[in-house]
């Protein structure tokens, strides 16, 4: 069971499977989301996933992919939690810093890599794509 919270523990969620590949997101919508240089996130099943405390607050905008993006966050402190696609509904981007155990995330790839910063670089032998990775 993989579990996690945001950071006032207002939302918490479950997930009953195995944590499928990580992956880090140079775009500058994750940018923003995140605070940070990039976003990670890890894919799991939506069926699987569940929220157990609280509920989430929703933001939907068109991605420079085209694709319509959902981002859950709590009300409250507003943690990133998780991110939907309406290209791809079977999945749920888990935001990896609300995940409980930080070891599960193993980073596969890294995508939109022309939006990245300078200032931040990641492990080179990891596949990049230049935009998303379909």
């Amino acid at each position: 069971m993989i579990t996690g919270h945001c950071l006032c523990g207002s939302i918490a969620y479950e997930y009953a499977g195995p944590a499928g590949p990580a992956g880090y997101c140079h775009c500058e919508d994750c940018r923003r989301r995140s605070g940070s240089a990039f976003g990670i996130s890890v894919m799991v099943q939506a069926a699987q996933l569940r929220v157990v405390r609280g509920q989430p607050k929703r933001f939907t905008k068109r991605a420079d992919s085209g694709a319509e993006l959902t981002r859950s966050f709590c009300p409250d402190c507003g943690s990133a939690l998780f991110t939907t696609s309406a290209n791809h509904p079977e999945y749920v981007y888990v935001q990896a810093g609300s995940l409980d155990d930080a070891s599960i995330v193993k980073p596969a790839q890294q995508s939109w890599t022309r939006s990245g910063v300078p200032y931040a670089e990641i492990d080179k032998s990891l596949p990049a794509f230049e935009k998303g990775k379909r």
